[in-house]
């Protein structure tokens, strides 16, 4: 699992960050001051993705944690600050910050900059990629459309973007928070259920065509997972 280092000295903001970024698929890893900062990413560095770094820290502030990063590895990093002068934006971006959010912040906002984040710096075939096939059946997320076995499924846009998430991501079991959060926003105000509703529906339509190749699995206790049978 890839991991996110969140380092910021206020501890209660560290706490919501890392619960956000579990909902995104990270592990957090929390320093609390920029040598611990340091010594972290050093240790975990091949698997660290994404580094969200406070400026006012003990010990070593976050222009000079940035540095050092920057010295040595081109992971993307994202300033946060409570203070909104421009010569500091401008300091982090010149040395090498990818972006800069400003205190009082929404975790949901920080959480959408690091997507965008993440999709610049995909390898363009890779952001163009938007099919996927697997045994019968085959998504083309450009045109909203699946077919299993050559035959055309009549699923809802938001039953086709839940198909995706899914069948992308084989290996993961996605909860249902995981799912509403992705899909329909950190805003949203409806509840699990409607994940279960809209599982529920899509099973029906694409299970008028046999697909032994492939499941929606229930995993009891937890959500879903795309399950791929390969020795069907």
């Amino acid at each position: 699992m890839a991991k996110m280092l969140i380092a910021d000295d206020n501890k209660q903001i560290t706490s919501i960050l890392s619960n956000y970024a579990r909902k995104e698929g990270f592990e957090p890893i929390v320093a609390l001051d920029g040598e611990e900062a340091l010594r972290l990413f050093r240790d975990n560095e091949a698997d660290i993705a994404m580094v969200l770094l406070d400026v006012m820290m003990p010990k070593m502030d976050g222009f000079e944690v940035c540095r050092q990063l920057r010295a040595k590895s081109l992971v993307p990093v994202i300033m946060v600050t409570a203070r909104g002068e421009d010569f500091e934006k401008i300091m982090g971006l010149d040395i090498g910050a990818d972006d800069y959010i400003i205190k009082p912040f929404s975790a949901g906002e920080v959480m959408a900059r690091v997507r965008a984040i993440l999709r610049r710096m995909q390898p363009r075939e890779e952001v163009n990629r938007n099919t996927y096939s697997y045994d019968n059946l085959v998504i083309d997320l450009d045109k909203y459309a699946v077919t299993v076995g050559g035959e055309e499924v009549a699923l809802t846009k938001k039953e086709v973007e839940l198909l995706w998430t899914l069948a992308k991501n084989s290996s993961k079991v996605f909860s249902r928070d995981n799912l509403l959060d992705s899909l329909w926003g950190y805003d949203y105000y409806g509840d699990s259920r409607t994940v279960d509703s809209h599982i529920k529906r899509m099973r029906a339509k694409l299970d008028k065509i046999e697909h032994p190749g492939w499941e929606i699995k229930t995993i009891w206790g937890v959500g879903y997972r795309f399950e791929e049978k390969v020795n069907a």
